[in-house]
């Protein structure tokens, strides 16, 4: 039994810490998800809409580096890093929700972990972006 409970901390930990280090890709999964369904449901077969999926996802992707690397303000880049980090908070929030939905019988701290979940994840995907897309300064 304790073998069980020690396996259960173990997975729960180890998708926390793959659905952080998998948060700024939120957005561009979002929207390669959506264009998928979209494509689908337009007609476009199963392998059509994954190729479809695809594209979109490397297109947002492509388009957070190339604002990021065009964007010289600092305000303006930390804009584009919200918009990208945003998902991730609701992403987190969703996994946390998930996971303590049947581990945590109130309601309120229920909601309570689930907001500082998706804050700390929210969180750690702006730094990530902004940490990671930093232009580098030769010569200065």
């Amino acid at each position: 039994m304790i073998v069980l409970m020690l396996m259960a901390v173990a997975l729960i930990a180890g998708l926390s810490v793959l659905a952080y280090t998998l948060a700024v890709y939120a957005l561009p999964f979002m929207l390669g998800v959506e264009a998928t369904k979209w494509a689908y449901a337009s007609g476009s077969g199963l392998i059509g809409a994954g190729l479809i999926g695809l594209v979109a996802d490397a297109a947002a992707y492509g388009l957070l580096i190339v604002l990021f690397m065009t964007a010289r303000p600092p305000i303006l880049r930390l804009a584009v890093a919200f918009v990208f980090a945003a998902p991730a908070a609701v992403a987190g929030f969703a996994l946390v929700h998930g996971i303590t939905r049947e581990a945590v019988p109130s309601e309120v701290w229920r909601m309570i972990f689930c907001l500082v979940g998706g804050g700390v994840t929210g969180l750690s995907a702006l730094v990530r972006l902004a940490g990671t897309a930093s232009p580098s300064r030769r010569g200065d």
